[in-house]
């Protein structure tokens, strides 16, 4: 089997960080980590301390994004999408990964593969969609978004932002430029849905099958995508980083010398390409074969390449680097927030174990 990529996946690739670089440029990155971004509408939004930082979503990009086709590479050409499978959705998140591209991609990349209405308007980049998981973890650009994906143990259901968000508190994010709400660990509605199947109040509601390790089923196959997703962002940090601490260490001179030359820096570079490289193959693999076991591995490889690039692209920078007006630190908390989302390394660690014990009872 070959894995190269293909002619078109490079051209789908190449595209979409022409489009990101034209977009939505450094320039652009600081002015939502600094509150000083651009609605859609025109309007300047300043921000007003941690509060207001990263919390304007920009509606023109995003109607671009999805202009553009990002949410609506997989479905068909019939339904008026690009028609391409789960790897070419994979390269184009490693690019908004590589751009730290804020908003709730993943969850709107669900919702479009869904049925009605909701996946119409999530395809085309006009409706904004977050996610509520039945774990309790933090829901993401909720003041930006039209309806929330919520995903119980076997239902997924579609509720108006505006009715989750009385329901949620604001809480500090690590990441400036991800709002992010507080939620219970479980919310009555769902868990009734669970028991009677989805009350849908907005036409929109989805039934699954009972999910548990190596489960299976419409709410189980959201979650792994969403995670193997979130790992192709992660590459894409990864890789980034890679970029900017070799970048630096070529044109940042000590001692008369370019700091690359120096073998504990040369060190720390090739390790971040080794830990980006393995991430690489996991991710891709597990695009193609869409098994739970391979996706666990994907995450958990790239979580590990996201943060720990992160973190040594820092000490390339040394001083430097932890300052605001570097970008280091934005790939580092996004690359720890990002961690936590979706399957936490407990988690996968916990799916590839099950595989396991699945593998060794099967040969018994």
């Amino acid at each position: 089997m070959d894995f190269q990529l293909t002619d078109d996946q490079r051209a789908l690739r190449t595209g979409m960080r022409d489009l990101l670089e034209r977009r939505f440029p450094r320039t652009r990155l600081r002015a939502v980590v600094d509150g000083d971004a651009v609605r859609g509408d025109g309007d300047a939004v300043r921000g007003d301390g941690d509060k207001a930082r990263g919390g304007e979503l920009d509606r023109a990009l995003w109607r671009e994004l999805g202009e553009a086709g990002l949410f609506a590479l997989r479905l068909p050409e019939s339904a008026g999408g690009v028609g391409l499978g789960l790897p070419e959705v994979v390269l184009a998140f490693e690019e908004a990964g590589r751009a730290l591209l804020p908003g709730p991609l993943v969850a709107t990349e669900l919702a479009a593969g869904l049925s009605g209405s909701l996946a119409a308007g999530a395809a085309q980049g006009e409706t904004v969609v977050t996610a509520l998981d039945e774990g309790g973890a933090p829901v993401e650009h909720l003041a930006s978004a039209d309806v929330v994906l919520a995903l119980g143990p076997t239902a997924v259901e579609v509720i108006p932002a505006e009715e989750v968000a009385r329901s949620v508190e604001p809480m500090r994010s690590v990441d400036p430029t991800t709002p992010l709400h507080r939620t219970a660990p479980s919310r009555t509605r769902l868990a009734e849905a669970e028991q009677t199947g989805p009350a849908d109040r907005t036409g929109e509601a989805h039934q699954a099958t009972q999910t548990g390790p190596g489960r299976s089923g419409l709410a189980a196959r959201l979650r792994r995508e969403a995670a193997l997703l979130t790992a192709a962002q992660q590459l894409g940090s990864a890789s980034r980083t890679v970029e900017l601490a070799v970048d630096h260490a070529k044109h940042r001179t000590q001692f008369g010398r370019p700091i690359g030359s120096f073998q504990a820096v040369q060190h720390l570079c090739a390790q971040m390409l080794v830990r980006a490289e393995s991430a690489r193959s996991v991710v891709y693999a597990a695009a193609v074969t869409e098994d739970p076991g391979d996706i666990a591995a994907a995450k958990l490889l790239a979580d590990e390449a996201a943060v720990h690039n992160a973190r040594d692209c820092l000490q390339v920078h040394g001083g430097m680097g932890f300052t605001w007006e570097a970008d280091v630190h934005l790939h580092l908390k996004r690359a720890w927030m990002r961690a936590g989302q979706w399957q936490s390394a407990a988690a996968a660690e916990e799916e590839l174990a099950a595989g396991l014990v699945s593998t060794v009872e099967t040969c018994l």
